[in-house]
């Protein structure tokens, strides 16, 4: 037997199919996968699944989305506990499924994407993880656009002597009892956590670049009887479900049109406001110039409260240093602090993932994406990275309702997708460039028309040129009705190395 070379690599293990992430997209798109009988792998770069709902563990944390709407069609939660279902029940709620349909023995921990490289001789893609490198014929990435936590980049910030962490990284072993305590940022995660500390820090200042429209909570306990009943007649949970998704859809519409439904809303809005904030000074600093729904929409009972507690300032002077002990405004005040929490979001249209997936041409995503924003037909497939799928990717983010209904339609075109290719022998299909010029035309047309794009404010729903290239500028039940077939003639499928190309089965319309 000879004995391999010096330097001679070991080859690379090869799957049909790499799903990255272990989410709500990756755990869906594994369980889609296996029914329909297709070998797979799910790369998760953390030794645990759940994506977002694994990494905020904040106080306070909980989904803005009613919980009967916030799961799998296929897999209803009869024992969600309130209507808006917090962080550790939704982390608990994905374990549970994984295991339940097998996701879980199919995910790799550990397994960061570090690189994915299309090999066009080979019609396959090779991915570097620091566990190892493997290739694979498809890439189903499930990485979600909340998974990369996005840091102010403020002069000073790394001489700060106290503690500072982001929100969707908590420092649950350091006790901010007694402390003073800057938060950074009055977003979404920001309203839900400030209420929960303010009863144990000395002193809190949040930082507000622009305020909120925050609107009064719905959310309820849920009763033992109502569980019993949704375990004993499970069609009554889905048909809560399909009123909650009817409402939505209906409350989307003042959105789309920019109209005036969204005075109806500012109203309550301003009423919410007006109850709980009896501080004129207080009430101007907090209450927006902007059209409701121009920035996501907050749901809060406390937050306004929380603001009018003695040991609670509301700072609204932009920061311009950070120094060891504190922090510093354009108004030349100097805040003392001990502890900065980052309330400042996540890298949503400049994903780093972009950055290491490498197309047919050798550049990357960021740099095809460089000049025009992040475009892809569906949501799903760019021109020059073949057998490259998307789930929730540029376009298909929502403003109302559940991303897991926009991440099941996707699921359903990607494994047509894949049935396609096995059906005609292809080894690739890739995306024709017209069809994703028409596509981001089209939707970046319907986008201005809604409260996102012309409602008065900055967003990260819009990116470094004010486009917006993160929301669906539509009702979601037209995307799922364009999502339900794979749509070969939009494509160029290709045969295996040795097989002829193969045919086109119509013209691109």
């Amino acid at each position: 037997m000879t004995s391999p070379s010096v330097g001679a690599s070991a080859p690379r293990e090869h799957v049909r199919v790499a799903v990255i992430g272990s989410g709500f997209a990756g755990i869906g798109a594994s369980i889609a996968l296996a029914r329909a009988g297709v070998e797979h792998v799910v790369l998760e770069r953390a030794d645990d699944l759940g994506g977002t709902w694994r990494d905020n563990t904040y106080p306070g944390c909980r989904c803005d989305v009613p919980s009967h709407l916030y799961s799998f069609s296929f897999a209803p939660n009869p024992d969600w506990s309130e209507t808006y279902s917090p962080q550790p029940e939704i982390q608990a709620y994905l374990r549970r499924t994984a295991e339940e349909y097998g996701v879980t023995r199919r995910i790799r921990f550990g397994h960061d994407v570090t690189r994915a490289a299309w090999d066009d001789d080979q019609k396959r893609w090779r991915l570097d993880t620091p566990a190892g490198s493997l290739t694979a014929d498809i890439i189903v990435a499930g990485n979600g656009f909340l998974s990369e936590p996005a840091f102010p980049d403020i002069a000073g910030i790394d001489s700060f002597e106290g503690t500072m962490f982001h929100s969707a990284q908590w420092r649950h072993d350091h006790d901010l009892t007694g402390e003073r305590v800057a938060v950074i940022g009055t977003g979404a995660s920001a309203i839900q956590f400030a209420p929960e500390i303010q009863p144990d820090v000395a002193h809190l200042t949040l930082f507000q670049r622009t305020p909120p429209w925050v609107l009064p909570h719905g959310n309820r306990r849920i009763s033992n009887a109502e569980r019993r009943l949704f375990r004993a007649v499970p069609q009554w949970q889905r048909a809560i479900r399909g009123v909650v998704y009817g409402s939505r859809e209906v409350f989307v519409t003042a959105l789309l049109r920019n109209g005036k439904g969204l005075e109806r809303m500012e109203q309550l809005a301003r009423r919410h406001l007006e109850t709980q904030v009896a501080d004129p000074d207080l009430r101007a600093k907090v209450t927006p110039s902007y059209r409701p729904g121009c920035k996501r929409l907050l749901l809060s009972n406390d937050y306004y409260p929380t603001l009018a507690e003695p040991n609670v300032e509301v700072v609204t002077h932009s920061i311009v240093e950070i120094r060891p002990d504190g922090i510093v405004t354009a108004d030349g005040a100097t805040h003392p602090v001990d502890t900065i929490i980052l309330g400042t979001g996540f890298h949503v249209t400049d994903n780093p993932i972009a950055q290491r997936i490498h197309g047919r041409a050798g550049a990357s995503l960021a740099d095809t994406w460089a000049g025009t924003g992040a475009q892809a037909y569906l949501g799903s497939t760019v021109p020059g990275f073949p057998n490259l799928f998307f789930l929730a990717g540029p376009n298909t983010g929502i403003g109302h309702t559940s991303l897991v209904f926009m991440i099941e339609a996707q699921i359903t075109y990607v494994v047509d997708a894949i049935e396609t290719m096995d059906r005609t022998g292809a080894a690739s299909v890739e995306l024709r460039a017209p069809v994703l010029a028409a596509w981001t035309d089209s939707i970046q047309r319907k986008a201005e028309a809604t409260v996102w794009n012309s409602g008065g404010c900055s967003s990260w729903y819009l990116d470094a040129e004010g486009r917006n290239t993160t929301l669906w500028p539509e009702h979601t039940f037209r995307f799922r009705t364009r999502t339900r077939r794979f749509d070969p003639a939009r494509y160029e499928l290709v045969a295996h190395p040795d097989v002829d190309r193969v045919a086109e089965t119509a013209d691109v319309r």
